[in-house]
Order: structure tokens, then sequence, then C-alpha cells
């Protein structure tokens, strides 16, 4: 390696180090404050960066934001994929143990996790650049990806009815949205309230029966 590549390779380090450093400053603020309540100055005095550097790596506070949104959908990634590839479980069985890894996952950073689904909620996406948006669809995709795996699976074992693999994943991601967001308008009006746990094990479980695939009533009266 020359002396040019080396230097071009140690800014690129730096580069990434100031990033990492910049997106753990947004993060922090952006837990205690919300979205809203957040400015790129805010966010420039907790990385102890003057707010022109920021503004060097990041355009705007959406873009920051988003890139926080891509940190936790990786995350995500990674643990359903894990539930996918347990080739100890059946396929209902991982759908009833999927409540478990959503809790998981909105557990690694509650604050981030509502954010992120404010965020995915709002116009703010429309604000994002296309290379952006490109990026965060593309991570969800790959996070509900295995998710459509494990239905499939199920319905060539027969245990689930044969619907669109990817409406059955809408169906799971928007009930486990609209019960985070939920539970925090409750909680607004009763801090104590914390239901989310027992509530989205609820949800799986009718969920769970839902897509079962359950006899025809001619099965039944042949086996009679």
């Amino acid at each position: 390696m020359g002396i040019e590549e080396r230097k071009e390779r140690e800014r690129q380090i730096q580069r990434e180090l100031r990033q990492e450093q910049i997106v753990a400053a947004a993060r922090k603020v952006f837990s205690a404050k919300g979205f809203n309540g957040t400015t790129m100055e805010d966010i420039a005095r907790e990385a102890e960066l003057s707010t022109g550097t920021l503004y060097l790596y990041f355009k705007s506070k959406d873009e920051l934001y988003a890139a926080i949104n891509v940190e936790l959908q990786r995350y995500m990634q990674q643990r359903v994929q894990q539930l996918a590839d347990n080739n100890a479980l059946t396929p209902s069985e991982k759908v009833e143990a999927l409540s478990r890894v959503l809790y998981e996952i909105y557990e690694f950073d509650p604050s981030m996790m509502r954010n992120v689904l404010h965020l995915q909620a709002s116009e703010t996406l429309q604000n994002l650049s296309p290379e952006t948006l490109d990026t965060i669809n593309g991570i969800l995709a790959q996070t509900l990806s295995p998710l459509s795996r494990i239905i499939q699976e199920g319905v060539r074992e027969g245990s689930f009815e044969s619907h669109h693999p990817v409406a059955i994943v809408d169906i799971v991601w928007a009930m486990f949205s609209g019960l985070v967001l939920w539970e925090e308008s409750k909680r607004l009006f009763d801090p104590k309230k914390d239901h989310l746990r027992s509530t989205l094990d609820l949800a799986m479980k009718i969920f769970g029966r839902g897509i079962c695939r359950t006899p025809a009533i001619s099965d039944r009266l042949s086996e009679d």
C-alpha cells in the first residue's frame, strides 16, 4: 500500500469513527427529547463538535435520524433471521416465539424504537434523500423477509392457511407498530401502565390461531 492509499484509508477510518460518534450522540439526544424536540445544535453539543462540522457528515436532522433508523433495523434483521433459521422449531412455534423476539427488539432501545415507528408513520420520510429512503426500505425488506419465509414454510407443511405471505407479514408489522405506539399513548395518562409484553403475547396468540389451518368439516366427518 502506497503512502497516498494509506493516508486515504486513515481518513476513511477517521470519518467512520466520527460518524459513529455523531450517531451515538444523536441517539442519546433523540431518546431524551424526541425527534421534534431535538435540534442539530443539540446533537453537535452532545457530540462535542461544532454545528458546521456536524453538517459535513449529515445534511439534516432527518438524515441523521434515518441513520439511527437503519442501525435499529439491522438489529431487528439479525434477531428475526435467527428465529427463522432455528430448525429446532416448527413454523407454528416460530410464530409463537415471535412475540418474545419482537419485545426483545423493542427492549433493545425502547425510546428509539418508538421514535423510529413515529418516523415511519410521519411525513418526515418525504424529506429524506432518495438514497436514504432506498437504504431504509431495503433493510426493512430484509428484516421482514425471514418472517415471510416462516409463513411460507408453514403453508408448505400444511400448518398455515394459504395466504399471500407479504400480506401476512404486513399484518404482523402493523400489529407490532400499532401496539407499541398505543401503549406509549396510554402511558401519557398513566406512566405506571406498561402492558406491551402481555398485550403483544395475546395478539400473537390470536394471530397464530388465525393463520393456522383447521381441518375442513368434510375432513372431520370422514375421520368420524
